[in-house]
C-alpha cells in the first residue's frame, strides 16, 4: 500500500513539469500535421467524392430536392464537406493517438529513471519490437474478451464492472512490461509482476476509469456541434494527459519495485554450503 500510494502522489506531481506537459500536448500537433497534409493532398478529391456519392443515394434524392426547395440552396454541396470532416476526424485522432502513445511510454519512463532511479542498472530485458508485439497480441485478446462480454452488459452492475476490468488488465500487462522493459532482466520482470500482481491491477483498473474521463468530453462535443472543434482538441489533450498519468503510475511503481527487489537479494545472505568429508 505504501508503494501504491507513494507512486500515485508522484505520478501527479510529475504532470506538472514541463516535459510531460508538452508531451501530453503531441498529439494536437500531430493532428495538425496530419490534417494539413490530408487537406493538401486529398480534400476537393474527397468533398468531390462524397457529394457525388449524395447525389447518388435514390433514397436521399427527394429529401436533397425538398430541403433545397426550403433553403434555395444546394444541400449535398452544403453537408459533403462537413460529412468528411467528421469522417476523417476519428482517422486522424487514433493515429496521432498511437504514433504518440509509442512515443511517450519510453520518455515518460526514462524521466522517471533518470531523476529517481540513476543507479538502477539497465538490463534491457525486452526489445522495442518484442514490445510492440506484446502489446498488440495483449490488445487483440482484450478486444475479442470485449466482444465475448457484451452480452453480460445487459446486467447493470456488470456494464460498469466488466469493460474497465478488460482495459484494466490490458493497460496493467502493457505499461508494467514497458517500464520494466529497459532495466529489468526477463526474470526479474517476472519476479516484480508476480510478486505486485494485484497492485499492478488496481492500477490498470483505476487507469481504465480516468480515462472515461474524455468521453464526457466527446459526448459535449456531439451535444453542442458549435464547440466541436474546441471541445474535440481538450478531449484529446485530457485523453493523453491520462496516459501519461498512467504510464508515470506504473514507471515509479515498477522501477520502485525492481530496486526494493535487488536491494533483498542483495542483502540476503548467501547459503551456507556444508562441505561433506572426503572418504578415506
Amino acid at each position: 500500500m505504501r508503494l501504491l500510494l507513494d507512486s500515485f502522489w508522484r505520478a501527479a506531481a510529475y504532470c506538472m513539469r514541463p516535459r510531460v506537459i508538452v508531451l501530453s500536448l503531441l498529439p494536437l500537433l500531430v493532428i495538425v500535421v496530419l490534417a494539413a497534409g490530408f487537406g493538401y493532398f486529398y480534400w476537393a478529391p474527397s468533398v468531390a467524392w462524397m457529394r457525388q456519392a449524395l447525389d447518388a443515394w435514390p433514397l436521399l434524392a427527394s429529401f436533397w430536392s425538398w430541403i433545397g426547395g426550403l433553403f434555395s440552396s444546394d444541400v449535398p454541396a452544403l453537408l459533403a464537406p462537413l460529412v468528411v470532416v467528421f469522417a476523417a476526424t476519428p482517422v486522424i485522432v487514433l493515429v496521432s493517438l498511437i504514433v504518440v502513445a509509442g512515443l511517450m511510454s519510453p520518455a515518460l519512463t526514462q524521466l522517471v529513471a533518470e531523476r529517481r532511479f540513476p543507479a538502477l542498472a539497465k538490463k534491457k530485458g525486452a526489445s522495442f519490437a518484442g514490445s510492440v508485439l506484446r502489446s498488440l497480441g495483449l490488445t487483440l485478446l482484450a478486444l475479442v474478451a470485449i466482444v465475448a462480454s457484451m452480452p453480460l452488459w445487459l446486467i447493470p452492475p456488470l456494464v460498469l464492472v466488466l469493460p474497465p476490468l478488460i482495459w484494466g488488465w490490458l493497460t496493467y500487462r502493457v505499461m508494467s512490461f514497458d517500464a520494466l522493459a529497459e532495466h529489468a532482466d526477463a526474470e526479474e520482470r517476472a519476479a516484480v509482476l508476480r510478486q505486485h500482481r494485484l497492485p499492478l491491477l488496481a492500477i490498470g483498473v483505476l487507469c481504465g476509469y480516468l480515462g472515461a474521463a474524455p468521453s464526457i468530453v466527446w459526448a459535449s462535443g456531439l451535444l453542442f456541434a458549435a464547440a466541436f472543434f474546441v471541445l474535440v482538441p481538450l478531449a484529446i489533450w485530457i485523453y493523453t494527459l491520462v496516459f501519461a498519468f498512467s504510464a508515470l503510475w506504473f514507471a515509479h511503481y515498477c522501477l520502485d519495485a525492481l530496486g526494493q527487489l535487488r536491494l533483498q537479494r542483495a542483502e540476503a545472505p548467501a547459503p551456507l554450503v556444508i562441505s561433506s568429508p572426503e572418504s578415506p
